[in-house]
């Protein structure tokens, strides 16, 4: 269990740029428990939840997933138990389904009873959606069914935990993993495991504890009712940066995927609380920060942008971007382009196996990985049997090359995997250099639309502070059940 979870995080952390994880501490270490996520991408939620859970953890995972290969064998390795669902289990009467979902959710609470945490996805489901889809009632019962079990004065906890990513399905982003306190049940949701009820009873109590771990979740994953107020709230987050940095000279430190989804915690909060209590300012201000985040976007423009004004009309800055240009679309290709050679044929590869395999974008990650995994390695070791294989070709075109077969072949190898990563910043240091030459002349040429969008920046920055005045907002990302 240690190897297959130790392997999981470094293919994780292959996969994203910056993994962090928050919350460690609210997991109690003298009993066992429930982890209740949301399920915006795939097989990729679960890979993070099991890299960097502290303590041992089983997941209940539909039946179909344990027949697939590899995949399957490593989730069946970690003791996966399989959920049953109607639309993979055509075959199976509905008594017969059912009979094997208990008996599933049984071996499932004896894990929790036995101090064990077990994680599941109460959607039953996943989705691209900025929002919950509708919640089934399996973990509810699975946390019952461990209460009944429990004969101790510590009962299994339900630990609710966010997922959160910059991109969710491209290549070295951002994820934030947060486990947050466990769940405060109100009394009546509480059980007595020595009274009897009526099976009516139970039923209700199981319905009333799935409506508050989905209230819970919608906290916890700052679910909006679309794509288009997510994006207005991610605007509002670096519209606050920009502007505050403007005009007290110290920038919010956005760096980290922490305090980046701390501010969209905060801004998420105080719009929930003001949108209940000032409906007609927040629509206003929503306007307002479309308008402006359109204007924004047709010039091409970031909110820092509009700040760089004496840093563009300088010459020595305008050298300075020169210089770079000329690093990055001059000097720097002819040493990438080994690295194209070898990696381009798999990074289009694995492009196209994520539009072909992908039913939609939460399941492009796991494509991607699957793939990755697979072909760039093979990739290298065919360049390197390549270079073994023509060893001596190369030697008469390049008599600096050393005369050793094998030699040529490991550093063909390194050159492969060095220049593959070489490739990767360098798709971003091009872009950063085009944005700014782009800005620079941007600005140049629009200059009216420029400080006209800094007025407008500066006036929603202000109502900004005015609905935030008197509201507790969230100081920390596992805080935002408070």
């Amino acid at each position: 269990y240690r190897t297959l979870s130790a392997f999981v995080r470094f293919v994780m952390d292959v996969f994203f740029r910056e993994v962090a994880v928050e919350g460690k501490e609210h997991v109690p270490a003298d009993r066992g428990g429930l982890l209740v996520a949301w399920h915006p991408n795939g097989l990729i939620d679960p890979a993070l939840i099991l890299a960097h859970f502290p303590g041992r953890i089983v997941f209940g995972a539909r039946d179909g997933l344990l027949r697939w290969p590899i995949i399957g064998w490593m989730m069946r390795i970690i003791g996966t138990v399989p959920i049953y669902r109607a639309s993979d289990k055509t075959a199976l009467s509905e008594e017969e389904r059912s009979e094997a979902n208990r008996r599933s959710l049984g071996a499932l609470a004896k894990e929790l009873n036995d101090g064990s945490f077990s994680a599941l996805f109460p959607e039953g489901l996943s989705h691209d959606n900025p929002h919950l889809s509708p919640l089934k009632t399996g973990a509810a019962r699975l946390y019952y069914l461990a209460r009944e079990l429990n004969q101790t004065d510590k009962p299994p906890v339900i630990i609710p935990v966010g997922l959160h990513y910059d991109r969710k399905h491209i290549f070295r982003s951002s994820v934030l993993v947060t486990f947050h306190e466990p769940m405060e049940l109100p009394a009546e949701l509480d059980i007595d495991p020595n009274a009897s009820e009526s099976e009516q009873a139970q039923r209700d109590r199981v319905e009333q504890l799935t409506e508050g771990i989905e209230k819970t979740l919608i906290k916890v994953v700052r679910a909006t009712d679309g794509w288009e107020l997510h994006r207005l709230m991610h605007r509002a987050r670096t519209l606050i940066r920009a502007e505050h940095e403007a005009r007290f000279g110290t920038p919010l430190d956005q760096s980290s995927v922490i305090n980046r989804n701390l501010l969209f915690a905060q801004i998420w909060h105080g719009y929930q609380a003001r949108r209940a209590s000032h409906p007609e300012a927040i629509e206003r201000l929503r306007h307002i920060v479309d308008r402006y985040d359109r204007i924004l976007k047709t010039l091409r423009l970031s909110d820092e942008h509009l700040d760089t004004d004496s840093k563009l009309t300088s010459p020595i800055y305008f050298v300075l971007v020169l210089l770079r240009a000329f690093a990055v679309y001059v000097l720097l290709p002819p040493f990438l382009a080994f690295g194209f050679v070898v990696n381009a044929p798999v990074h289009f590869l694995i492009k196209w196996a994520a539009r072909r395999y992908s039913t939609a974008d939460k399941d492009t990650a796991t494509v991607k990985i699957l793939a990755g995994f697979v072909l760039y390695p093979l990739a290298w070791l065919v360049a390197a049997v390549l270079a073994i294989l023509l060893h001596d070709r190369l030697h008469l075109l390049f008599p600096a090359i050393p005369d050793t077969p094998v030699l040529i072949g490991l550093l063909t190898l390194a050159l492969a995997i060095v220049s593959g990563i070489l490739v990767l910043n360098y798709s971003l240091l091009e872009k950063r250099t085009r944005d700014a030459l782009r800005t620079r002349l941007t600005r140049r040429q629009r200059r009216t639309s420029v400080e006209r969008l800094l007025k407008l920046r500066a006036e929603i920055f202000d109502q900004l502070m005015a609905l935030k005045e008197g509201l507790a907002l969230p100081d920390n990302v596992t805080d935002v059940l408070d």
